[in-house]
């Protein structure tokens, strides 16, 4: 049976010319469709005024994340709880003081925003999904020193709901998956010919996604940063968290070109580049590395060193350490 059901005379023979112009007329006529419905999704980001193609409206992406975050939360070890957890309502706190006092709050998000702490004590992570629920494992938050270093760690994770990664990474997968489709129809017949052009143009949409995966994780780190001095926080601290990502992911790793995110060392090199751009006359002195995660005292950013400064305060209990 030919493809479309039509035998063996039809888009899979090979012999005439007829058949395999009918093929490369199907194929094209499908990749077009796919491409201009693909332009045909295009928005401007109310906050960045980039032009977007995206999948999902705002309000499907706040669906789509709230009907995940228990499952997600659920898979590494549950959420832990801001009224009992001093840790966990401080990640809350310093999430929406990122949203509250800067740009993010002229975001449709919005009032849908919320930051979770998960319990997982072994896996080192921090995630989003569509529509700002923004999660940071318990691994991870206990790597951190201080709030500033937590800040980055929550911008990066905002500037991806902002600049709605979510929803263009699935507008750009339904494009490729209809390139590959007619790649598929235009060259298929009797040989198999078909199925491994089909396999070649899946792997080039494969390696082509995971290009635009870095570009995301290096345009969230940027607008972390941006983020993160809005709210009055130091964006050096952004910089101890991919040496703390560093030296978690140890030896061994792929190249880059295999990666859903740039290497930490290379990130380094970007986040230093973009302070030292931002900021050519040194960070402003009144961007506050803030409070210690685990005890005590705000400092600033020019404090010795560019680290908080630990200082002897008295014994308190767990509940009102912050």
């Amino acid at each position: 049976m030919g493809l479309f059901g039509m035998g063996r005379q039809g888009y899979g023979s090979s012999r005439g010319g007829g058949g395999f112009s009918l093929r490369i007329l199907a194929g094209l006529a499908i990749a077009v469709i796919g491409i201009i419905t693909y332009y045909s999704r295009t928005q401007t980001n109310p906050v960045t005024g980039e032009k977007q193609r995206v999948s999902m409206t705002v309000d499907q992406e706040k669906a789509l994340g709230l009907q995940a975050a228990p499952e997600m939360a659920a898979q590494m070890g549950g959420e832990a709880d801001p009224q009992t957890d001093p840790a966990a309502r401080l990640v809350a706190e310093v999430g929406s003081r990122l949203v509250k006092n800067t740009e993010a709050g002229k975001s449709p998000y919005v009032g849908n925003f919320n930051f979770y702490l998960l319990k997982d004590p072994n896996t080192i992570n921090a995630f989003a999904l569509p529509g700002g629920q923004v999660f940071i494992t318990r691994a991870l938050f206990d790597k951190l020193q201080d709030e500033s270093q937590l800040a980055g760690v929550l911008g990066h994770e905002v500037g991806h709901v902002i600049n709605r990664h979510s929803a263009e990474h699935m507008a750009k997968g339904q494009l490729g998956q209809t390139l590959v489709g007619a790649v598929a129809v235009g060259a298929s017949d009797d040989q198999r010919r078909g199925a491994m052009a089909a396999a070649a143009a899946a792997m080039a949409n494969q390696m082509l996604q995971l290009k635009y995966s870095r570009g995301d994780e290096s345009e969230s780190d940027a607008y972390g940063l941006k983020l993160m001095a809005q709210a009055g926080y130091d964006p050096r601290g952004m910089l101890d968290v991919m040496q703390v990502l560093k030296s978690a992911g140890g030896g061994g790793r792929q190249p880059q070109w295999m990666l859903t995110h740039p290497l930490p060392e290379n990130r380094l090199d970007e986040i230093k580049q973009i302070i030292a751009q931002t900021y050519p006359n040194g960070v402003p002195s009144q961007l506050s590395r803030g409070r210690e995660l685990h005890g005590g005292a705000p400092a600033l950013a020019g404090d010795r060193g560019n680290r908080v400064q630990r200082r002897e305060a008295p014994r308190q209990g767990a509940n009102d350490k912050w």
